[in-house]
């Protein structure tokens, strides 16, 4: 994944806290009831800075081990450095820095995995990517939980006659070649349960939201003005368009008027028998 543009760090932790409201309770839940007594050991893919290890450590048992794959090793070693989370039994876990490209995952990477995990992910991934990832798991016969990825539907409110346009080239853009790379986008999570599904495995999905208003302006206002860069980066013709749209959007979030629903999948995927 060496040619996924960068993503600064500025933005993860702006998005950690709602990352972590809109994940899936029910599936990180059941994905623990799955885990083996004694130690556990999860691999977190594409881990950027660890938000979702500070998430989901504390609802599974102790004592745990999670393994950070990312191709930025710098964003593994900010997780590294940063304060450990506890796990369920209010021990802190241990963590393992493993860079590398995920498209050359295979199973004997997941050896003795207790737990594959991932967090918005899935949509920038390209299919030979997303394969790997779902053969090595299904080969280890490792349970996966894969959070927030997008499908592509954005509501706002106050509604727009521009905001369907917008939405369409953003997720027309989710799709580019970009360096060699052709990302699923909203895709993404469809291709993964269906390489799931037909190795025999069960899937269970689980539909979650980012709920953005006045309570996180900044937030909604950064996801705004990159989702509007997006689209217009995908079709110029929205530039003109994008001018009196961005100011109206800009004074509705600056007065708490605005909100926007972005809608994400989760996946639980375990073998069957």
């Amino acid at each position: 994944m060496s040619e996924i543009l960068e993503v600064s760090t500025e933005w993860l932790a702006l998005r950690e806290p709602e990352d972590a409201g809109a994940r899936s309770l029910d599936l990180a839940v059941a994905a623990a009831a799955m885990l083996p007594n004694g130690p556990v050991v999860v691999h977190d893919l594409g881990s950027g800075t660890g938000s979702m290890m500070r998430w989901l450590a504390p609802l599974l048992p102790g004592p745990q081990t999670w393994i950070l794959h990312d191709w930025n090793a710098g964003l593994i070693e900010r997780a590294i450095d940063g304060s450990r989370p506890l796990d369920r039994d209010n021990a802190a876990v241990s963590v393992i820095s493993q860079p590398g490209n995920l498209a050359d995952l295979r199973a004997v990477d997941l050896a003795g995995a207790s737990l594959v995990t991932a967090s918005a992910l899935l949509d920038v991934l390209t299919s030979r990517e997303t394969r790997a990832i779902i053969n090595a798991c299904v080969e280890a016969r490792c349970p996966a939980l894969f959070a927030l990825s997008v499908t592509g539907e954005v509501r706002l409110s106050p509604r727009d006659e521009l905001d369907a346009a917008f939405e369409h080239a953003f997720n027309a853009h989710q799709l580019r070649e970009a360096g060699g790379r052709q990302q699923l986008g909203r895709y993404g999570a469809p291709i993964a349960r269906g390489l799931f599904t037909q190795a025999g495995w069960n899937v269970r999905p689980s539909t979650t939201m980012w709920r953005l208003d006045h309570r996180r302006p900044r937030l909604l206002s950064e996801w705004f003005s990159g989702w509007v860069d997006a689209a217009i980066d995908q079709d110029s013709e929205l530039r003109a368009a994008a001018t009196r749209y961005r100011q109206l959007r800009t004074l509705q979030i600056e007065r708490g008027e605005l909100a926007a629903l972005v809608r994400h999948v989760d996946l639980l995927a375990w073998p069957r028998g």
